[in-house]
């Protein structure tokens, strides 16, 4: 595995050539990358196809303990997705290995969490259980869309003896067709505030052991990373030094990916999947100009209050100034690049920043109103709060 990397301030790279060139396995993240709860988002299923027609192999990475690798190969597949069993790391299975450095083999277990996290603590050569007093050695705990209290108290039982306590991820929220929705890290905080304790060891993204399993299992030698989360899958990829795609599709806007600490900068940015059969263009800076292709965004002089404004145009041969108006294909992620590096080499420099009007808005409106396949819609009925990352 590569060593972790420190943030360095600005990210964003070029690539000349298509990412599914340059990198042999692609790290996929499921919802908001490949599906929002139960359906697929345009364009995905076909972007993975024409990925593994290039040579691209394909490792669906997923926050979710609650199914087996099975049902996630099967949910994927009935998207149009296809997908083998042995392609799916789960942070249950990573969870699972955890386990297995801490207590000795064969030992009980207290599975807090659904039918995947139980499957996996079996696989791992472990017991589970579901009471404090059946001798369990340590606790793991996972989302589950049927987790009761009955187990979240069995889980402050165990704590209370001291029990480690290991966690498949700490997502505070997931995201539904209805809203946001509780993840697992609100249950986890729950334990925490009974128990007094913290979790001992986090498996899931941004820890560093979800992604490392993902590589090991894949025989990865120049992985990317690629999901819609700045705290989860691109601070991951920077906490084990994995190059990144953030796409558009999910949770992350692009006020967020403007105000992006070092940590959870991306090393590439796309409006969707697609972004990997891509080249992506340089940004070069010239003072406070920062630009990609034909587009320039620009930090002006401090206003009274000291805040510098950010600003966007366009500019072609013969033409001084093309406007921020609706841009050409191309243009997508030429305006996404400039406006990341000028926001970030301000915010690096110590300098204030603020969008100007309407630029927050007209970088939004680059990502397609319609993110879901209406066929994959229809092909993936099923209960979507049971749908985390």
């Amino acid at each position: 595995m590569p060593t972790a990397e420190p943030p360095t301030g600005l990210q964003l790279a070029a690539s000349p050539g298509p990412l599914v060139l340059r990198h042999d396995v692609a790290l996929l993240d499921l919802d908001g990358t490949i599906y929002l709860g139960s359906e697929v988002i345009a364009g995905a299923a076909a972007t993975v196809a024409a990925a593994r027609g290039k040579g691209m192999r394909m490792s669906f990475v997923t926050n979710n303990a609650a199914r087996t690798a099975a049902q996630v190969a099967d949910h994927l597949s009935a998207l149009g997705v296809a997908c083998s069993p042995d392609e799916v790391v789960t942070s249950a299975q990573a969870a699972a290995q955890l386990l297995q450095a801490l207590v000795p083999a064969g030992s009980p277990v207290l599975v807090v969490g659904g039918p995947g996290l139980v499957e996996a603590v079996a696989a791992a050569g472990l017991q589970p259980v579901e009471r404090a007093d059946a001798g369990p050695r340590a606790l793991v705990q996972g989302w589950s869309p049927d987790l009761s209290w009955a187990l979240l108290a069995e889980g402050a039982y165990a704590l209370a003896a001291g029990l480690p306590w290991v966690v498949t991820n700490t997502d505070a929220t997931l995201p539904t067709p209805r809203g946001t929705a509780p993840g697992n890290g609100s249950f986890v905080e729950l334990l925490a505030r009974v128990s007094g304790r913290h979790p001992d060891a986090v498996a899931g993204k941004p820890a560093p052991p979800l992604l490392q399993q993902a590589v090991r299992a894949s025989a990865a030698l120049t992985p990317l990373v690629v999901g819609d989360r700045l705290d989860t899958d691109i601070q991951g990829a920077r906490a084990v030094g994995l190059p990144s795609l953030l796409v558009l599709t999910g949770v992350t806007r692009s006020a967020a990916l403007l105000a992006a600490q070092p940590h959870q900068r991306p090393t590439f940015v796309s409006t969707d999947l697609a972004g990997i059969l891509t080249s992506h263009p340089a940004v070069t800076g010239a003072g406070d100009d920062w630009t990609c292709a034909l587009s320039v965004a620009s930090l002006g002089p401090p206003d009274a209050a000291g805040s510098h404004v950010l600003t966007l145009r366009r500019v072609g041969a013969g033409e001084p100034d093309a406007g921020p108006g609706p841009p050409v294909a191309p243009a997508v992620m030429e305006d996404l690049r400039a406006c990341c590096l000028a926001a970030w080499a301000a915010a690096d420099s110590g300098r204030r920043w603020h969008p100007a009007g309407g630029l927050v808005d007209h970088l939004d409106s680059l990502v397609p109103d319609s993110r879901v396949s209406q066929a994959g819609s229809a092909a993936s009925a099923g209960p979507a709060a049971t749908r985390p990352a």
